[in-house]
């Protein structure tokens, strides 16, 4: 739904100009989305199904949870703390080198008068050589994302047998009408950037290039089998990691098979499990009826024993823990960035008080960033961690208690339940004071997850399961090439153009090392 800001003082503006004269279509539009909102708010109201606080969030919603804009639109000053995120603003242009244009075509443009070893043109008796860096122009120009090439074949006839013949296509015609690339373009617009089908048919039917739903549909189905092997070999490793990251987010299946689940459930979800194996980042997406907690245990399944539990973050639901045997069970912490948020939506209420938590955590986090920009081990974090954030927790959790023995704070308030929160997962939002590489919160499978919000947004729904499960497998692929720094429009690519050798050895054809399988093939 559109978001349409119109002060009172317009709306009254607008009423008196409907006296006069019929209003233009933008000013219609402002007074219909507020009539719209006045009723939707009653009906609210009249079915008891909402709250002041509620209200405050649907109609003034934060642009930001950063805690100086939290403060300041609750009436406080938060100032400037230089230690709330331990880092300096990034200085710079916003502008792109050459260098960051790693997918663009690279053309060498020798002098047109000179070359190395020749006598200097000004005279000066000098020779000229070769530097190391070239300079630079970059280009930029507009393409169709999808093109095709017409080759029109001479056909040639004999005016006395009539047999004709037809020119041979050139060698890069190729075999298929779609070749790989094609199909990795189709899959990143409807899986990478949320395209519905029939926008992006539109898009490349106003470029002169028709690409019908069906046609695109069939592309993907038979891409998806290709990448199968891949996609089963992702959450193989995923499951050896040292940690993982879940949550699941809602989503709509029209057509679903529910014999695995208990009758009794009725939702559907799509479940986002980030796992951290050693220097790399693997993303996994599971659509269906079962929690994250489910799909998180099927993955656990594919674990070494002789490995020890990896650490588990997730939010305090009970559904994102897996039940599994007490050997594979996570050593569980709980994600700080959700116990924030339930100070943030109260500040308002309680702009003193919340102020003094957020601070705190700000401080925190602000510590952490400082372990990112040092370059810290694990086992490093965790001492700075000891040395520097474990006295402003204690003195956060000394003054949280302290807030219901001298009954300074109502349990069953908005600010009650907040510290309540804290106080009951105490033990396991801390757990990065105790134990190495646990991060402090579940903010990566959070964006993760947008991908997935992304596709509901525009699409809606999956019409079945069989496509709910290539959208898991694409999103899973393409993310995970984004967590590592890949060209996922290279990586696709080269999987089909190689889907043998990938079937065969999978392993050497993941995100980060793929490239080495393609050069290896190439020298051979």
């Amino acid at each position: 739904m559109e978001r349409l800001d119109v002060s009172t003082e317009e709306l009254a503006g607008l009423l008196e100009q409907a006296r006069r004269e019929p209003l233009p279509e933008d000013g219609y539009r402002k007074l219909k989305a507020a009539i719209d909102t006045l009723a939707y708010v009653t009906e609210l109201l009249a079915k008891k199904e909402t709250s002041l606080a509620a209200l405050r969030e649907l109609l003034c919603p934060a642009t930001t949870e950063k805690t100086s804009k939290v403060l300041e639109q609750a009436g406080v000053d938060g100032g400037q703390k230089k230690s709330e995120h331990g880092r300096k603003p990034v200085r710079g242009h916003g502008r792109n080198g050459a260098a960051a244009y790693q997918g663009a075509r690279k053309v060498q443009v020798p002098h047109a008068s000179i070359k190395a070893g020749d006598p200097c043109p000004t005279g000066c008796g000098g020779k000229v050589y070769s530097q190391h860096e070239p300079g630079v122009l970059v280009r930029v120009h507009g393409q169709a994302p999808i093109a095709a090439t017409v080759y029109e074949l001479e056909k040639l006839r004999c005016n006395l047998c009539g047999d004709v013949f037809t020119a041979t296509p050139p060698a890069e015609a190729g075999e298929k009408k779609y070749d790989e690339t094609a199909a990795s373009m189709i899959v990143l617009f409807r899986y990478g950037s949320g395209f519905p089908w029939y926008r992006l048919a539109r898009l490349e039917e106003s470029l002169g290039i028709p690409l019908p739903v069906a046609t695109q549909c069939e592309i993907v189905a038979e891409t998806a089998v290709v990448l199968q092997p891949a996609f089963d070999e992702l959450i193989r490793q995923a499951a050896q990691g040292e940690l993982v990251h879940n949550d699941d987010t809602s989503m709509r299946v029209l057509s679903l098979d529910r014999a695995d689940v208990s009758p009794e459930r009725t939702g559907v979800f799509t479940s986002g499990l980030v796992w951290i194996v050693q220097e790399h980042r693997i993303a996994l997406f599971f659509t269906g009826a079962k929690h994250a907690g489910e799909n998180l245990a099927s993955v656990l399944g594919e674990r070494s024993r002789e490995l020890p539990p990896p650490i588990q973050m997730c939010d305090a639901l009970s559904r994102n823990v897996p039940k599994v045997p007490e050997q594979l069970q996570p050593v569980l912490g709980n994600c700080n960035a959700h116990g924030r948020r339930h100070f943030v939506k109260v500040t308002p209420n309680f702009p003193e008080d919340c102020r003094f938590v957020l601070e705190s955590l700000g401080e925190v986090y602000g510590y952490d960033a400082a372990t990112r920009e040092q370059g810290l081990s694990p086992e490093e974090r965790l001492q700075f961690h000891q040395e520097h954030s474990q006295p402003v927790m204690e003195k956060l959790h000394a003054w949280l208690e302290a807030q219901f023995a001298e009954r300074k704070v109502e349990p069953n308030s908005g600010l009650g339940q907040a510290i309540s929160y804290l106080l009951k997962h105490w033990e396991k939002l801390t757990l990065f004071l105790r134990k190495a590489g646990v991060p402090l919160d579940n903010n990566i499978v959070e964006r993760a997850l947008k991908k997935a919000i992304l596709h509901r947004k525009n699409s809606l729904f999956y019409k079945t399961r069989n496509g709910a499960r290539m959208g898991d497998l694409f999103m899973s692929l393409i993310h995970t090439c984004e967590l590592n720094g890949v060209n996922a429009f290279d990586y696709l690519t080269e999987l089909q153009r190689h889907a043998g050798e990938v079937k065969r050895n999978p392993a050497e054809w993941m995100p980060w090392n793929y490239r080495q399988a393609v050069a290896r093939l190439d020298s051979g």
